[in-house]
């Protein structure tokens, strides 16, 4: 009965690994089917072989490691047989441990071999199991390319940091789990067959066994001491001193403290292992003490004392050289070096005629922020429950002839949205697929009624310009979580017309092609979808589309880069559309650099990929950025036919790469302390910089990095920046503004203009406050603010005009009862002058007069009627008229109670009062 029930055992055992077998085998080789769709079977191997061998290689040296060791244990224990047997005074004197336990005498018997086998296959299983991820960190090393640079302490290529560390450490965190895992163990099972002799009387004798334990112990000891030899090159990524990187008492305690370490700890290995011979067991409990005493004082005393009073009486005199080696290799680290440096002559003689010499940055003044944007485009241009724009990006076109900054936003379908009774399993993987199309909208143009002026909108699309689309179809996006089968018996769900749908076909082949029945259940398996198998719409010819996210899709492919956290949708000159997204390499170990990230200890970023995914398709390319980063290298050598150089990119799509924001953020707040290349300066933290603050809907936060056009001082024409405002720390005045260039030739190259320290420059947080003390705003501010409607403030923008300054601030207004915010007003801020008028071109005129025609790009669309505020050369008597008809209505609206309206027809009044004003002065 009892053997019946363990077969069944064995047979439930082998039926869950055989299950277990086909699910992984299942999961490779659909994973493989995937690869190859697009083309990257390759990669597939390289990763999977990488992981597999490094597996092998670990379990296979571990397993013969653990087993051997538990060999010699085996043989070397008192079977029971061989214990004393006679009731005579010795045996009696004799105490054995646990004897009766049969597990015990099991792993004393005949068949304790496969006991010992079974306990290491599970060592070698529990430690291999936690390499896979490692295996980049093998590659890395066996592929390695060198710097070029060196390090101010060891005079070591800083590939050594990046590639030889890591993979060292990698082996010495393996090596000493395994050997303290073995000791354990074989501790253990010597612990089972021990006398209480071990405890009472022959602790101080040396046995096999405690010779034994003693080579393992020497064996712990030796590799401990090149644990500390690693550590010494670990100083140069110090977090104790006034910068990162190794500092005075590093230097001079913590170095020492671990080369005295090491040779200690490779002494007690030398006393462990002649003491097997001399017998002499005190002498290791005395290393080991001496060893811990020496830990203890040299790694946590001598370091105290050495900073408490050594250093911090001289601090600055002691640090010098290593403060100037922090500036040095945080620079080197954020391509900060390459950073150039220029005086901003500031003046205050900018005129209309001025503005007009820069009409490409006047007609590019972004005045819509994406927060209101993004709902008002959800408002006006989602068109059913179940479109979504997820997201607003912006980018800079030719359009029309014009070089253009515009906002754009795709239309991607969203399937939780759609109605319960459309949940179904048909329609969520075989009819709604794809999203469609997307909208454009200039960053300067203001329609009727304070909308974002388009020129794509709508389903199909409609186009305002030369800028067409010609696949509007978006089946890979930054929504699109889940995988759905095209090419079926099912029509697909193209857009909505009217009362009707249009449909349409999958005309890509880069999907997974269900091909064959056996491939369609496996592809059920791996998916957990047994409807695949049932539905009666697939067929042979059907595809699948999986992992559509293009985040999680180019991880799949890349998983060792960094991505940005902001994909955007660029139109190719041929109407397709695709994402670029941009990806980092980082590291955590160059020396002496200033982390970016407190909780990984990321000291080393390059934007050294971008990444390019069509959306209709889903296939992807990876183009090189910056060839010179050692890590790209690397990776191009293990990877040969990934990456292409950025020359290769389709020339429609590298006229749209920009310079990313979160590389700009990080470099920007690595500056404000780093442009101080003088160490006295730094020490004394005399000129650090902040990002300074703005009011964006009422709460204080942080400016962000934006994109403007401008043609920056001593340049030709104007070109695509990406900017942001530095001031001093504890002072509100603006001290530099930083910027990135990414036009042409020019990508990547970056600038610092910093203004006369003899001058005041008015930072972003004072110009707010003279926006909040202006009468006049503040007084209409309070009329919308009232009943049903608010005010939203958007963005501020520093804008460089030759060698001046202008401030430019959206106000939207919305109404209570409405989602849809409107752009109603431009601030706008020059020298002394503050202004708020209805469009930027009033605004400017307002500031700057009126002799010579504002621009025309952000003039309302709509053309003003005869006699109306927008006309020209009104008369006398029809501007008194027009005073009439604002007041009788502003008294109207007053009556029903509707503020905003009170207002809009108060500020008509006003500037109705001033035309008069200036044709009767």
């Amino acid at each position: 009965m009892e053997n019946r029930s363990n077969s069944g055992i064995v047979k439930l055992l082998v039926f869950m690994v055989v299950i277990a077998a086909i699910s992984s085998l299942s999961n490779y080789y659909i994973d493989w089917l995937w690869f190859k769709s697009l083309k990257f079977e390759d990669v597939f191997v390289t990763i999977l072989l990488s992981k597999l061998g490094l597996i092998a290689v670990v379990f296979l040296l571990i397993f013969l490691f653990i087993w051997v060791n538990l060999n010699l244990t085996r043989k070397n224990v008192t079977p029971e047989s061989e214990r004393p047997q006679d009731d005579n005074e010795e045996s009696r004197k004799t105490i054995y441990l646990n004897p009766q336990a049969n597990w015990v005498q099991f792993l004393k018997g005949e068949n304790s071999k496969w006991a010992y086998l079974a306990i290491s296959l599970v060592g070698a299983y529990m430690v291999s199991s936690t390499v896979d991820s490692k295996w980049i960190v093998v590659q890395q090393f066996l592929n390695r390319v060198s710097f070029g640079v060196s390090d101010p302490v060891f005079n070591l290529d800083l590939s050594f940091y990046f590639f030889n560390l890591s993979f060292y450490e990698f082996i010495y965190g393996t090596l000493i789990f395994v050997l303290v895992i073995t000791l354990i163990a074989v501790g253990m099972l010597y612990l089972i067959n021990a006398t209480s002799d071990l405890f009472l009387l022959d602790w101080k004798q040396f046995s096999f066994a405690k010779s034994h334990l003693a080579v393992l112990a020497a064996a712990f000891f030796v590799v401990k001491a090149w644990g500390y030899k690693l550590a010494t090159y670990e100083i140069l990524l110090s977090s104790n001193g006034v910068v990162f990187g190794a500092t005075y008492t590093d230097i001079f305690a913590r170095l020492l403290s671990n080369r005295v370490l090491m040779v200690v700890a490779l002494l007690v290995a030398i006393i462990i292992i002649v003491n097997i011979f001399i017998k002499r067991f005190t002498w290791i409990v005395y290393s080991i003490g001496a060893w811990l005493v020496v830990a203890f004082l040299l790694g946590g005393v001598y370091p105290t004392v050495m900073q408490k009073l050594v250093v911090q009486p001289n601090e600055f005199t002691k640090e010098k050289p290593y403060i100037e080696s922090a500036i040095k290799y945080t620079s080197l680290a954020y391509q900060l070096n390459e950073m150039q440096s220029k005086e901003f002559q500031i003046d205050y003689n900018l005129t209309m005629d001025d503005l007009n010499n820069n009409q490409d940055t006047v007609d590019n003044i972004r005045l819509w922020d994406w927060v209101p944007l993004q709902t008002t485009y959800k408002s006006l241009q989602e068109l059913r429950p179940y479109y979504e724009f997820n997201d607003v990006d912006i980018d800079r076109y030719v359009i029309d002839g014009d070089y253009r900054q515009v906002m754009l936003s795709t239309r991607e379908i969203e399937q939780t949205n759609l109605s319960d009774q459309a949940k179904t399993w048909v329609n969520e993987r075989l009819v709604y697929t794809h999203g469609y199309g997307l909208v454009v909208s200039p960053v300067t143009e203001i329609a009727q009624e304070g909308l974002p002026e388009f020129l794509i909108k709508d389903i199909p699309p409609q186009f305002a310009s030369d800028l067409k689309i010609s696949r509007p179809e978006i089946y890979f996006g930054e929504m699109t979580n889940n995988y759905v089968i095209v090419n079926t018996q099912q029509k697909e769900f193209d857009y909505p017309m009217g009362d009707e749908n249009v449909f349409s076909e999958y005309q890509g082949d880069s999907g997974l092609s269900i091909n064959s029945w056996p491939r369609r259940l496996m592809l059920s398996l791996v998916l957990q979808d047994y409807k695949m198998i049932l539905s009666t719409d697939i067929s042979n010819d059907s595809q699948v589309l999986m992992n559509r996210n293009i985040a999680d899709r180019v991880k799949r492919i890349t998983p060792y880069l960094k991505y940005d956290n902001d994909p955007y949708m660029v139109i190719n000159d041929d109407g397709k559309l695709y994402w670029i997204m941009d990806a980092y390499t980082t590291s955590n170990k160059f020396p002496y650099s200033q982390p970016f990230d407190s909780s990984t200890g990321e000291n080393y970023i390059r934007n050294s990929v971008k990444a390019v995914c069509d959306a209709y398709t889903g296939e992807m390319s990876f183009y090189i950025a910056d060839a010179a980063d050692p890590v790209i290298q690397t990776y191009s050598k293990i990877f040969p036919k990934l990456f292409k150089p950025l020359e290769e990119m389709p020339e429609g799509l590298k006229l749209h790469i920009r310079y990313p924001v979160d590389l700009f953020t990080i470099q920007a707040g690595i500056y404000s302390s780093y442009h101080m290349s003088d160490p006295g300066v730094f020490y004394n933290k005399e000129d650090i910089w902040i990002l300074p603050a703005e009011l964006v809907g009422g709460q204080e936060q942080q400016i962000e990095p934006y994109y403007i056009v401008t043609r920056l001082p001593g340049e030709e024409k104007a070109e695509y920046i990406l900017m942001l405002p530095y001031t001093p720390n504890g002072r509100p005045n603006m001290i530099a503004w930083m910027c990135a260039r990414m036009d042409g030739d020019q990508y990547g190259n970056k600038l610092v203009y910093r203004f006369p320290k003899q001058e005041t420059i008015y930072g972003p947080m004072q110009i707010e406050s003279r926006i909040n003390q202006d009468t006049e705003i503040s007084r209409q501010l309070s009329l919308w603010n009232q009943k049903g409607s608010s005010t939203l403030r958007g963005n501020l923008l520093v804008i460089p005009i030759d060698n001046s300054l202008l401030y430019v601030e959206p106000l939207y207004l919305q109404s209570d009862n409405s989602q849809m915010p409107e752009l109603k007003r431009i601030i706008a801020a020059y020298g002394n002058k503050v202004v708020m008028e209805e469009t930027l071109d009033q605004a400017l005129v307002a500031i700057f007069g009126s002799a010579t025609k504002p621009p025309a790009s952000s003039t309302p669309t709509t053309t003003p009627p005869p006699g109306s505020e927008g006309s020209d050369d009104k008369s006398v008597v029809e501007l008194a008229q027009m005073a009439r008809q604002y007041y009788d209505q502003a008294n109207e609206r007053l009556k029903a109670g509707d503020w905003a309206g009170y207002g809009d027809y108060i500020n008509k009044l006003n500037d109705a009062i001033r035309q008069l004003e200036a044709i009767t002065n």
